[in-house]
């Protein structure tokens, strides 16, 4: 069964971030990238140990989907997936 994918206020605001960012140059490649971001983080309802553990926090995975990162934790008695943030590789890693 799968899980249930939440989306913190913090990654909701920086995927809004993301977007504008992008649409600035290219709206239609800020809805494409948009899309596909979101498709990343729909697979972890299916594979949520698909992203490889994060050494800064504990319970905290990281999935990629260049140049950014998806940050999540998976809640197993909830069968949940909280996605955490979205982080641009070229940025110091976040304190989650």
């Amino acid at each position: 069964m799968a899980y249930k994918i939440i989306f913190a206020p913090t990654a909701i605001a920086r995927l809004e971030d993301i977007v504008r960012y992008i649409a600035a140059d290219d709206p239609e490649a800020a809805k494409i990238f948009a899309m596909r971001l979101l498709e990343r983080a729909d697979l972890l309802s299916e594979f949520p140990e698909l992203g490889t553990p994060y050494r800064k926090r504990k319970n905290v995975r990281r999935v990629r989907y260049d140049p950014y990162s998806i940050y999540y934790r998976v809640r197993r008695e909830n069968r949940l997936i909280e996605v955490m943030d979205f982080w641009h590789s070229a940025r110091v890693e976040p304190n989650l």
